[in-house]
């Protein structure tokens, strides 16, 4: 005998099935649109939009707790896997060039749907900077993301002045000369394949 399925059963299924369809294609047009060249915002040349988002140690962290410094914040996802490959080149990135006095931070907003994502990636890659969590995508839409990873840089004055959408390799040395980093070198650490000579 087959068992039967209730209606609201059937109902559950079928809206689960239809989110399922919706964040698999989402993710895709994300990722896909990083591949279609890196295009400079809109915004670069206007005030950055301002955002209040919660990270995920449960700190509220908005644009205005970074004025009088060089901030870059990066959109990603822990599904993307471009962005998978940005977080550890960042991260390297900042802890060598950040100290206490450096006049420049970095803050990476995810757009998870999920915090238990984000946090798991966050560990994962070791992100050292604030992790922010973009629910509602209030943020990513204010800054018109429709690709990841997007990076803005936003100067003391709270205007945008570069935006770089998509990973490429020496992202960090754009970056440097983006926030003022001198005599950056980067730290890339090539592993040889088993059985070649370092």
């Amino acid at each position: 005998m087959i068992p039967r399925v209730s209606v609201r059963a059937m109902a559950a299924i079928a809206a689960l099935a239809a989110f399922t369809v919706w964040i698999t294609w989402r993710a895709k047009a994300l990722e896909l649109g990083a591949r279609h060249g890196n295009r400079p915002s809109a915004l670069v040349g206007k005030a950055a939009p301002q955002f209040s988002l919660e990270s995920l140690d449960g700190r509220r962290l908005s644009l205005a707790d970074y004025h009088g410094k060089t901030l870059v914040v990066t959109f990603w996802a822990s599904w993307c896997g471009p962005c998978r490959m940005e977080m550890p080149l960042l991260a390297d990135f900042y802890q060598q060039s950040h100290n206490s006095g450096s006049d420049f931070e970095i803050v990476s907003i995810s757009v998870d749907t999920e915090k238990s994502a984000a946090g798991n990636a966050a560990k994962t890659l070791k992100i050292p900077f604030p992790v922010l969590l973009d629910e509602g995508s209030h943020a990513s839409d204010a800054y018109g993301v429709d690709s990841i990873p997007m990076m803005f840089v936003i100067n003391k004055a709270g205007k945008i002045t570069h935006s770089h959408v998509g990973f490429e390799p020496g992202l960090d040395i754009l970056l440097a000369e983006q926030v003022g980093v001198k005599n950056y070198a980067p730290n890339y650490n090539f592993r040889p394949k088993s059985g070649e000579k370092k």
